[in-house]
């Protein structure tokens, strides 16, 4: 059985890896802000209140309602243009490796779109072009680009330039496509030409939609006058389930299926009030109003359902900030930003509850209706009405209410267990990432020093994007500190290094270096270490009670940030706050700062003296600038550099120059710490030149406060 799990695991893995799924996947994501936009207009403009549609009606005749109808036909009235411009750049991208221009696979892709959803027809418009047509903008982002694609490595692998004219760069960029560009036109409008012949449509979107109402229509029989029986369930079931399994494909089912609806469902809720005027019972149980209010709760999938479980049991800051975003225009059953922005589209994990959870809705509504438990739609309601509100309209009792509540519950519960698994999905993904990313970053990090892993245009610049975006947003209450205890060489503590720590709530503790790179290309650098020296302080304590009285605390500052003025304003409130001067905390600088220290760095230094911070300089060795600024008097203590401590026992000079420091230090009375003590090798090595404060695996690794 175990067995047969994983082959399904790894067969659903392959689809969703392929290039294709993700190009989908990826376009429907980079278009969830006209989505989102296009939904908050039609939720402002169709706010099912009768007092509210009044007042837009009438409000300047109009020009507040006529004003975001405008955004709704610029969005949604267009979304499959988008739609196709995005899945086109999604596929390009994937397919980055190739020099191919990726412009012209964008252009391709529209003007197949336009050829295929009929644009020289009279009647040609937004009912083309928007959510209707989104599987046709699918056909023609994926299959104008792979023809495209293909057309342009051919010619590239044969150093081919059909119009190279002499002109400039960029035109001769632009003027390669054309071949390519054409070749995909010509190919798609010969497709739409052979379509309209052979099948005597207009289009080739004509005949996805006759195919679609096809596909319903001989599904099963007629259904009665009354939607009851065998007949009129199994219909009715149908239609959910095809209208589901076409949103999953990326087709928008409720529009495709429009016509159906229009034939069998519409009618149901005027006979129904038409008997109840005369004093007869209402009869049908199919109605438009049906489907809307007991079914598509939250849009197709009744995703309201899901986004309860998201907000629910997610442990992805990211899918709650998706369910936080979506959850406005979700409560009036416009679900597209959570449709595109999961998203559940091609997202084999997803498939199950997306079509269960609405059969199960329908066929407990519809026997709920059945058996007399709930009263029969006898008004119209507006498809935007939130639930409970739209149960209790449409049949005119709270039965309807509880109805809708009921089946939220059951929705919930069926989709949970698979919010888990997109959790348990990410988790998995995210570590195989972050592990390949580390396994690059540390094979190359020598020379990664001056290249900001953001920028780079490949999946490692993808993942630190996403990593950087992470410790930006989870800085608050992801920063943990390890201690490091220093001690001197009779055994007694004297004093601990606070060390970064970042918990990643998905990837657990990362590489500390690897934190601070991305803080530094991500500007919030300086923000990072102040949370950090303020986070000593309020700890300094609990330090205190674990490792001594009258201990030193010390904490890197990166040489940056320790001599801005904004550094100095924050150290100035931190002493006002903590009374600093009775702390006794230790800011290390290293000495690679020092190189760029001017006379200004110097007053920093000095200011952070008076304000009663201990200052050290970190990773001595015996340069021109440290020896001069110790000179200056500025530092109380100096850090050995760690290469000269690793070097004790092969280099005979790195004892010389620990000799020579450790001189110097004596001299000018500052204390000298050893990093990297890590055997009693080292230890005895400094002891016999005089350096009797340690700090290293000799005598503990970095721990965490006992909480």
């Amino acid at each position: 059985m175990q067995q047969m799990k994983d082959k399904v695991r790894k067969i659903m893995r392959r689809i969703e890896n392929l290039t294709i799924v993700r190009a989908v996947q990826n376009g429907l994501i980079h278009i969830t802000p006209i989505v989102l936009i296009g939904a908050l207009a039609l939720v402002v403009r169709t706010f099912p209140v009768e007092a509210y549609q009044q007042f837009m009606s009438n409000f300047l005749n109009g020009a507040l309602y006529r004003f975001f109808e405008v955004i709704y036909g610029a969005t949604f009235g267009v979304l499959s243009v988008y739609m196709t411009y995005s899945i086109s750049r999604a596929y390009m991208k994937l397919k980055g490796s190739h020099k191919t221009v990726k412009g012209g696979a964008i252009l391709s892709s529209i003007v197949s779109f336009f050829i295929l959803a009929g644009c020289y027809l009279p009647h040609f418009g937004l009912d083309q072009t928007g959510a209707k047509s989104m599987f046709l903008a699918i056909i023609t982002g994926l299959g104008a680009s792979t023809l495209y694609f293909r057309i342009s490595l051919f010619l590239e692998k044969r150093k081919k330039n059909l119009f190279l004219i002499g002109a400039n760069r960029e035109m001769n960029k632009m003027l390669s496509t054309l071949f390519p560009i054409a070749c995909v036109t010509f190919f798609f409008a010969l497709i739409n030409t052979l379509i309209i012949r052979v099948f005597d449509v207009d289009s080739f979107r004509t005949l996805l939609i006759n195919m679609f109402n096809a596909l319903f229509s001989y599904g099963s029989g007629s259904i009665g006058a009354d939607g009851l029986g065998e007949a009129g369930f199994f219909k009715g079931f149908l239609f959910v389930l095809i209208s589901s399994v076409l949103w999953f494909f990326g087709v928008h089912g409720n529009d495709t299926l429009e016509g159906v609806m229009q034939t069998y469902f519409v009618p149901g809720v005027a006979a129904n009030k038409a008997a109840v005027t005369i004093g007869a019972m209402p009869r049908n149980i199919l109605t438009k109003e049906f489907f809307d209010c007991f079914v598509l709760m939250g849009g197709c999938g009744t995703t309201i359902c899901l986004l309860i479980a998201l907000l629910l049991f997610s442990k992805s800051r990211v899918r709650k900030g998706l369910g936080l975003t979506a959850a406005l225009p979700m409560c009036f059953n416009i679900n597209e930003l959570m449709v595109f922005g999961l998203p559940i589209i091609f997202n084999t994990t997803m498939l199950i509850p997306f079509l269960l959870t609405p059969l199960v809705c329908y066929s407990v509504s519809y026997a709920a209706i059945a058996l007399g438990l709930v009263p029969k739609v006898i008004t119209e309601v507006a498809w935007t009405t939130p639930i409970l509100l739209g149960g209790f309209r449409a049949t005119g009792s709270i039965a309807g209410a509880l109805l809708q509540l009921l089946n939220v519950i059951l929705g919930v519960l069926i989709y949970t267990p698979f919010v888990k698994r997109l959790d348990n999905k990410a988790l998995e993904e995210a570590t195989r990432n972050y592990d390949a990313f580390m396994k690059y970053y540390k094979e190359n990090e020598a020379t990664l020093g001056s290249v900001r892993l953001t920028e780079l245009s490949n999946v490692y610049g993808d993942f630190a994007k996403d990593l950087c975006n992470d410790l930006r947003y989870g800085m608050n209450k992801q920063i943990v500190l390890a201690y490091q205890p220093q001690y001197h060489y009779d055994g007694h503590c004297i004093g601990v290094e606070a060390l970064l720590r970042w918990k990643h709530p998905v990837l657990d503790l990362l590489y500390p270096p690897l934190v601070i790179k991305m803080a530094e290309e991500g500007g919030f650098l300086a923000e990072l270490e102040e949370k950090i020296v303020e986070k000593v302080l309020i700890e300094q304590e609990s330090v205190t009670a674990e490792f001594g009285e009258g201990i030193k605390v010390s904490v890197n500052v990166t040489g940056t940030t320790v001599v801005t003025q904004r550094f100095i304003d924050f150290c100035k409130k931190l002493s006002e706050r903590y009374a600093i001067k009775e702390k006794n905390i230790c800011i290390e600088v290293t000495e690679q700062a020092a190189i760029s220290f001017s006379e200004e760095t110097m007053q920093a230094l000095r200011t952070l003296r008076e304000l009663g911070f201990l200052l050290a300089i970190d990773d001595f060795s015996m340069g021109q600038t440290s020896v001069h600024y110790l000179q200056e008097d500025l530092f109380d203590i100096i850090k050995l550099d760690g290469s000269i401590v690793n070097g004790l026992a092969t280099y005979d000079n790195s004892r010389d120059i620990i000799l020579s420091i450790c001189q110097l230090a004596k001299s000018l009375d500052l204390k000298v710490i050893a990093e990297f003590v890590d055997s009693e090798e080292k230890r005895s090595i400094l002891h016999e030149i005089g350096c009797d404060h340690y700090q290293g695996f000799l005598y503990s690794p970095a721990v965490f406060l006992k909480r």
